[in-house]
C-alpha cells in the first residue's frame, strides 16, 4: 500500500493549508534534479492558468474585464515559467 506525503501551501497573508499526495507522485512528475516544491509549484500554476483560461474563454457570455486581465497575467506567468505559451501547451488558442 502506498503512503502519503503532506505538502503545505502558504498564502501571501500567512494563511496555509495542507494537501496529501500519494508517496512517489511528485517524484513521478519531477524532472531530474527538480525539487519537490518546484514540482508542486509547477502543477499549481498549470492548474490555475488552465482554470483562468476556461473561465475567460469557455464560460457563457462575455467575461468582465478583470477576468480577462487575470487570465492574461496567468498566461504570462505560465509562459515565463515553462518557456511556451499556454495555447501551445494546451494545443488550442483563441
Amino acid at each position: 500500500m502506498v503512503g502519503t506525503e503532506t505538502y503545505t501551501i502558504t498564502g501571501p497573508d500567512g494563511d496555509s493549508d495542507e494537501v496529501d499526495l500519494p508517496e512517489g507522485l511528485v517524484d513521478m512528475l519531477a524532472e531530474q534534479g527538480e525539487d519537490p516544491s518546484e514540482v508542486i509549484s509547477d502543477v499549481v500554476l498549470q492548474a490555475f492558468a488552465q482554470q483562468a483560461h476556461a473561465i475567460a474563454h469557455h464560460s457563457e457570455g462575455e467575461p468582465p474585464q478583470d477576468v480577462l486581465d487575470i487570465n492574461e497575467k496567468a498566461e504570462e506567468l505560465f509562459e515565463d515559467r515553462f518557456g511556451q505559451s499556454l495555447s501551445d501547451a494546451m494545443g488550442h488558442s483563441h
